[in-house]
């Protein structure tokens, strides 16, 4: 009887044990880059245009990895549109993994928000940002030091409830970088 108890036993804990991680909220999964410079690259973007490192904004501005097989990166993606229609900050894309001709489909179908998206077809720079996949933002400040990494879609909510503060403190004057 024991014999029959034991794999319906280990079975129903592993199940609970997925089951609960489904229900588990974390977004904030942990990176050693937050506090580090972006890493250097040089790719070339969708549009062909070879960029490197050099070329990212000198402000405060987001570095999205998306991709065109990327169910959540169309969720999210009327939020990007809409800061980019507003102005409101800069968002560079990295298309991670992805077929360039889907991609350039993609942006052409839905929209573009992106200063320039790099093209990361083997995913090596997502690797050295640490990627576990898309969707990803990173919060990059001025100075091109990564203060932020959010996994999973960035919607308005997470723009107004955690970006938007975070990026008051990163522009404000009276604020320095060790307070953040």
């Amino acid at each position: 009887m024991l014999g029959r108890l034991l794999p319906v036993s280990a079975f129903v804990l592993l199940i609970a044990a997925l089951g609960f991680g489904l229900f588990l909220e974390n977004k904030e999964l942990p990176s050693v880059l937050v506090g580090k410079r972006v890493p250097s690259f040089s790719l070339r973007t969708i549009d062909g245009s070879l960029v490197t490192d050099k070329d990212l904004p000198s402000e405060v501005f987001l570095l999205n990895v998306w991709g065109s097989y990327c169910l959540p990166c169309l969720i999210e993606h009327p939020t990007f549109m809409s800061l980019t229609e507003r102005s409101e900050i800069p968002v560079i894309g990295i298309n991670y993994r992805d077929e360039l001709s889907l991609a350039a489909g993609w942006l052409e179908e839905n929209g573009n928000p992106f200063q320039f998206s790099v093209v990361d077809r083997d995913g090596r720079f997502g690797i050295d940002l640490g990627v576990y996949g898309a969707p990803e933002t990173y919060l990059v400040d001025a100075e091109g030091i990564i203060r932020y990494r959010h996994v999973s879609v960035l919607d308005d909510s997470v723009w107004r409830e955690v970006f938007v503060p975070l990026i008051n403190n990163l522009r404000s004057p009276r604020i320095g970088l060790m307070e953040l």
